[in-house]
């Protein structure tokens, strides 16, 4: 149940890395690292290739801020590895919602 977080600015994206699990003890701490990144209509990638695990109130602070994003006229991209969130993405529905990349790098230049 723990969650690190660092933010970092790179190809014109603030990239908001993420470690841990991200469920309903965890997603305030995502919450806050959003509302600073995405109400300002910027560019956001939101690295989750460190998540293992991901419930639904993580699921709900995401779309939250993508909502947020695109309402500022920003931009929210999602970087996820583990096949199994992938999964959870896929099944929910919102990989059709969600700009979703393999790395990184392929997120940057997408």
């Amino acid at each position: 149940m723990t969650l690190s977080l660092s933010t970092e600015t790179r190809g014109g994206f603030v990239v908001v890395d993420v470690a841990g699990d991200l469920d309903v003890y965890t997603a305030p701490q995502l919450q806050e690292a959003l509302d600073q990144t995405v109400c300002n209509g910027g560019r956001v990638i939101l690295d989750l290739s460190k998540v293992h695990f991901i419930d639904s109130t993580g699921l709900g602070t995401i779309a939250g801020a993508h909502e947020k994003s695109r309402a500022a006229n920003g931009e929210l991209r999602l970087v996820v590895a583990d096949p199994h969130v992938l999964k959870i993405f896929r099944i929910t529905g919102f990989e059709g919602i969600f700009a979703i990349y393999g790395k990184l790098d392929d997120a940057i230049t997408g």
